[in-house]
């Protein structure tokens, strides 16, 4: 009878202590929680959404890829990127030791059908003296008269194939096609030079476009000559811009349709391969107020998207968001967040769900 009353309460003993420190780390824990300072925002509703954000890279209106027609190695290349170049201005100059010997050639083909069509024409105008005066045959002055449109169009051949001889040369001796400046060098003296082979770069700074793609969805709400609002991304400055260009198909751009908007004159330091978001206004289109919030409080978590809110009990809770399109640094919330709920901006330390807060 002692042993059955001594186990239960042994067992009750140990049971109580087991609770009792489990008790106490769990109080622990709580206690030792960090709390994260955060900075919130209460979300509400944009009613100057109405129009269209598409992202796109600057680049100079005035660009072009250097090229040569003919095959050969590069003897020397003048310029250096970032060099300034004027229209006409050497650029490099390819091995033309064949093409020299050809003008050589094209050159004594010319003295030797002048000479011929010299001593042809004096023959000519003789026999032509002769048939007036009744010295010479009809079919004497037609024999010279031949030979001597023969001796003609031979020198004529030949002066134009001296044309084809120095047009090759040109394209040995590349020059500036406007004035600008090499943004990039492709080859090297020494290596070989190809038939349509970009060679150098250059363009003409100063005046920028950007050649935006638009939806099929949104391109019949685009006019030429709309102004619209670029937002430089590395500058954080907004420009202004307007549309020159419109393409009417999309037959090679995967259902995108190219929009070219020319850059106004602006103060800011605008560089080509700059990223840019341009804003077309879309009248009539879009709906007529938005939630918006900043791309930097949204978390991302592979294809999924979300922010993370204020709960009643002050911590953080993760919410998944389904969002629209972005506006400027801002993104469209379309469902997952209504209007005056408190969503945290920043935090000053690592966030999770149910992590404790203050709010700054």
């Amino acid at each position: 009878m002692k042993n059955k009353k001594y186990i239960p309460t042994a067992f009750l003993a140990v049971t109580l202590a087991l609770t009792s420190c489990g008790d106490k780390e769990t109080k622990a824990t709580t206690n030792n929680a960090p709390v994260v300072s955060v900075e919130v925002r209460t979300t509400s509703q944009n009613t100057d959404t109405n129009f269209l954000s598409v992202s796109g890279k600057i680049e100079a209106v005035n660009s072009a890829d250097i090229s040569t027609r003919m095959m050969g190695y590069v003897d020397k290349i003048y310029v250096d990127m970032g060099d300034k170049v004027t229209k006409g201005q050497l650029l490099l100059s390819i091995n033309n030791a064949d093409v020299s010997a050809k003008l050589a050639q094209v050159n004594a083909g010319i003295i030797e059908a002048q000479a011929a069509f010299n001593n042809t024409q004096k023959d000519y105008q003789r026999f032509t003296a002769l048939f007036n005066d009744k010295s010479a045959s009809q079919k004497e002055l037609d024999d010279i008269t031949a030979h001597y449109e023969m001796a003609k169009a031979r020198l004529s051949a030949a002066q134009e194939m001296k044309n084809e001889v120095n047009a090759q040369l040109s394209y040995a001796n590349i020059r500036a096609p406007f004035s600008g400046v090499v943004t990039n060098k492709f080859i090297k003296a020494g290596d070989m030079a190809n038939p349509v082979m970009p060679l150098l770069e250059m363009e003409s700074p100063g005046t920028y476009q950007i050649m935006a793609m638009v939806p099929e969805s949104e391109i019949l709400g685009i006019q030429n000559n709309t102004e619209v609002a670029v937002l430089l991304k590395a500058l954080d400055k907004t420009v202004k811009g307007s549309v020159t260009e419109v393409s009417t198909s999309s037959k090679n751009t995967g259902g995108q349709y190219m929009v070219k908007v020319v850059l106004a004159e602006t103060d800011a330091n605008v560089l080509s391969g700059m990223y840019a978001t341009v804003q077309f206004p879309m009248e009539g289109k879009g709906a007529s107020s938005a939630i918006l919030i900043p791309l930097e409080a949204v978390v991302e978590n592979g294809q999924l998207s979300g922010i993370y809110t204020v709960s009643e009990r002050n911590t953080a809770l993760l919410r998944w968001l389904r969002l629209g399109r972005v506006v400027g640094n801002q993104v469209e919330v379309l469902s997952g967040l209504s209007t005056n709920e408190q969503y945290i901006l920043k935090a000053e330390g690592k966030l999770y769900n149910g992590a404790h807060i203050s709010i700054q």
